[in-house]
């Protein structure tokens, strides 16, 4: 038996040798400074190829653009194509910057671990030395394709920056040419030639159509569903208003709220029937196949031609109007007023319609810039002259007639009279671009200002409808046009018509979209980026955090707290500390969320900081007292305490101030660096306990003892006083006109010390009245110098006084100084007038 317990023993023994010999092996394994130390370095090897930087189709992009660049013959469509490509490349290498990100901050992390590198002359120990060498080789091999795929970033950057130079200068030096003056009369007969080009070309393109048996076919197998669908064009867009009208009139009569939205709903019946109109004639004129490629170009373009007219009737049906129900007249122009502008309106639309069309009808002639200047000028001129009266039109709101001084003039008044203004000068401006030879900035200045009018007129349509879906919703007409929300939403409306506005005025599509990607990146502060995306997760997790913090507020405010010992004063301290603590870790962790970097801001942020403490020290300083009030609480709110000689209740105590409500019901703002250094009398601060002092005079020669055990019953019988302390009565001494005494007394609540004064003193006046016990007053007696020279005295003259002093000429002084005085103006010292 001891044989096999020595046996188990030993082979106890081994084993467990053998798993502390296992373990120590696998630690020695696992650590990486040993393992760095036994591990041969392995050679620096060139890096592989980058994917995206070393694609054959990225370097023969970037060369061609390069080329084309260089030498500057390439067409804006080809120039187009390429930067196409290239703002895909450029995504493509956005999004490989933040390659291997997460290895490479887990790199940065070891290395930052093992502390700073020695430096010249120190060395560290072998191990420290090889690891630090193992990471940053690693680091650095990581990095390479981030550093190349910023390289490639900029480079296709770079290039699209190039290729919209280059577009802009064409634009601008294309824009700038001058042709020859159309009131030349050496062109008037090229222009004249290729009109008549023009029209014999679609006639001769018409008659050959005829000509062709297949084109004669087609037209017979066509006819019926053409004559339909012209007989069906022509309806709507003859009709499609009337239908429209009458429907919103008959709708609108029936309805009460929400009446706007209804009218404007069916409205839109005049913008798309007959629109649809003008589309099914197009199709129907088509589908006679007797137009060549010259007219068919025409057909096609009859929806353009009529949208102006169509959108511009749309427009002032609903703006320019004084139907009741409608949206119309916003600046409340008189009837002649609203007709005029309405007409002169429709009849820029058509003026520009006539100009589309003489457009395409040059264009098929292929003539040259001086003809077709000719051709343009008379419908440009007259649309500038129209866009002058419509300015004129409107230049009567810089002055209104009926203008109160007094009263604030809406601010549509000043956005019409500033728009007058400026299509005053839009229409001199074009006539003199266009008679100088200007014909580019001509067209674009007639056709951008007449743009720039219907996008306004849809803006303030669509900010009328806004406020119409709000009353419907809210049920309140009158309270959505006094809300905000309105307002908010057509500030938006506003800024999302900037970008129409700005392809009106020429800018490419291209331009917004490169606004939009930079806009995307964000903005770069020293070494720290901020994107809309960075910003828009910190607004959403701060706003989270915040409501966190409010959502707990409330809690401990209503439901936890209530139930504590906690005073009104604490649980509101509490509260207050929850809100600062809660909004600052809302901060931080949104901060953090969003990967915001604030570190490459800590210099600049340290010296702005140095200079706004000096500007903001008073701040600062109240708002650190503000703390010091919430954690110390030498005064909580509720407490009745008398600071800088005001006295009331305290209301609130905020991040800068302290609130106070006097007893006359005002409040005074109190900062609260004046509470935490100046000298403060809290009279409810731990209890409400206070004391009352009642004074109180009696005539000479009454019974002291009698008067001082009257205020003591007095004092003890009121149900505030408290009787431990017994009320005490102290007679005080001999005043001038009566033998002075004081009750005081400790009250349960000092806040009704106002109260039981008062009601003290009617119990002192009822009992002295019973007892006999007269409260004396001050008598006064008043000596006049020379009555008689009184005005208004009649009395005879009596003897002169024996004792009556000598006049002097002091007295002589007096009697000139009162001379003016009557017998009401006499009044005793603090008296008040009747003569006592």
């Amino acid at each position: 038996m001891r044989r096999v317990v020595e046996t188990l023993a030993v082979l106890a023994l081994t084993l467990w040798t053998g798993l502390a010999l296992a373990q120590q092996d696998s630690a020695s394994a696992d650590s990486p400074v040993q393992a760095a130390d036994t591990a041969p370095v392995a050679a620096t090897q060139p890096a592989g190829p980058v994917p995206a930087y070393d694609d054959p189709e990225w370097q023969n992009l970037a060369k061609r653009s390069e080329e084309a660049l260089q030498a500057a013959r390439a067409s804006n469509f080809a120039l187009a194509t390429l930067r196409e490509d290239l703002v895909n490349w450029r995504a493509t290498f956005l999004g490989m910057q933040s390659a291997n990100s997460g290895r490479i901050r887990t790199l940065q992390s070891q290395l930052d671990a093992l502390g700073p590198a020695p430096a010249e002359g120190e060395s560290e120990p072998d191990r420290i030395a090889t690891e630090r060498a193992r990471l940053n080789e690693q680091l650095a091999e990581l990095r390479v394709p981030v550093q190349l795929a910023t390289e490639a970033h900029t480079r296709a950057d770079r290039l699209i920056a190039e290729i919209d130079a280059l577009v802009r200068q064409r634009w601008t030096e294309d824009l700038m040419t001058r042709v020859t003056s159309p009131l030349n009369p050496e062109v008037w007969p090229q222009a004249a030639q290729g009109l008549r080009d023009a029209t014999r070309a679609l006639y001769n393109e018409a008659r050959s159509q005829w000509a062709n048996p297949i084109r004669r076919d087609q037209f017979n197998n066509n006819l019926p569903f053409t004559i339909v669908l012209a007989v069906v064009g022509l309806v709507l867009t003859l009709r499609g208003r009337m239908w429209s009208d009458w429907l919103s009139q008959r709708v609108s009569a029936r309805t009460r709220r929400g009446r706007g939205v209804v009218e404007f709903v069916l409205s839109l019946g005049k913008l798309v029937l007959p629109l649809a109109g003008i589309f099914l004639l197009s199709i129907s004129l088509k589908l006679t196949g007797l137009f060549g490629l010259r007219g068919e170009n025409i057909i096609e373009n009859l929806p353009a031609i009529a949208v102006n007219i169509i959108v511009a009737r749309w427009l002032t049906s609903l703006l320019f109007t004084n139907r009741d129900g409608g949206r119309g007249n916003p600046l409340e122009m008189s009837d002649e007023a609203l007709n005029m502008v309405r007409w002169l309106f429709i009849s820029l639309a058509w003026v520009l319609s006539a100009g589309v069309l003489v457009k395409l009808l040059s264009d098929t002639a292929d003539i040259g810039d001086a003809a077709r200047s000719v051709l343009m000028f008379p419908v440009g001129a007259i649309a500038a002259v129209l866009l002058w009266r419509i300015g004129k039109a409107l230049r009567q709101y810089d002055v209104p007639e009926n203008d109160d001084p007094g009263q604030a003039r809406p601010y549509r008044y000043f956005l019409a009279a500033l728009v007058g203004r400026g299509l005053w000068l839009v229409g001199i401006g074009a006539l003199v671009l266009g008679i100088m030879g200007y014909a580019r900035a001509f067209d674009l200045l007639i056709y951008a200002t007449t743009g720039t009018l219907f996008l306004l007129g849809a803006v303030a349509l669509l900010q009328g409808l806004v406020i119409d879906i709000y009353s419907l919703v809210t049920k309140s007409e009158e309270g959505a046009r006094e809300a905000l929300v309105p307002v908010l939403i057509g500030f938006f409306l506003t800024f999302a018509a900037l970008p129409i506005l700005a392809l009106i005025w020429g800018a490419r599509v291209s331009d917004l979209s490169e606004l939009w990607t930079r806009f995307r990146e964000g903005f770069q502060i020293g070494s720290t980026r901020i994107s809309p995306t960075d910003f828009l997760t910190f607004v959403v997790v701060f706003a989270l955090g915040y409501t966190a913090t409010r959502l707990l507020q409330g809690a401990l405010r209503t439901t936890v707290l209530p139930k504590t010992r906690l005073d009104t004063g604490g649980q509101t301290a509490v509260v207050s500390g929850l809100g600062y603590v809660g909004i600052f870790l809302a901060a931080l962790i949104a901060i953090t969320t969003a990967g915001i970097d604030l570190s490459g801001l800590a210099i600049v942020a340290g010296a702005l900081s140095v200079g706004i403490g000096f500007g903001l020290q008073n701040i600062v300083s109240n708002f650190v007292s503000g703390i010091i009030l919430l954690i110390e609480r030498p005064i909580s709110q509720g407490d009745w305490i008398e600071v800088g000689g005001q006295m009331g209740y305290v209301r609130n105590i905020s991040v800068r101030s302290t609130r106070i409500e006097t007893f006359d019901r005002t409040d005074v703002i109190i900062p609260n660096a004046d509470l935490v250094s100046g000298t403060v009398t809290n009279y409810t601060r731990g209890n409400t306990v206070g004391r009352v002092i009642v004074p109180v005079g009696v005539a000479y020669g009454t019974d002291t003892k009698r008067v001082e055990k009257i205020l003591r019953e007095v004092a003890e019988a009121h149900p505030m006083v408290l009787l431990q302390p017994p009320p005490n009565v102290v007679f005080q001494g001999f005043g001038a006109d009566s033998l002075d005494f004081e009750i005081r007394a400790i009250l349960r609540d000092v806040n009704w010390v106002l109260s039981v004064k008062s009601e003290m003193n009617h119990e002192i006046a009822r009992r002295f009245a019973e007892e006999g016990i007269e409260i004396p007053f001050a008598q006064r007696d008043i000596w006049l110098r020379n009555p008689e020279v009184l005005p208004g005295n009649t009395a005879p003259k009596k003897a002169e006084i024996a004792d009556q002093q000598p006049e002097t000429e002091a007295t002589q002084k007096t009697t000139a100084q009162t001379a003016h005085l009557d017998e009401d103006d006499m009044d005793g010292d603090g008296g008040d007038g009747d003569g006592r």
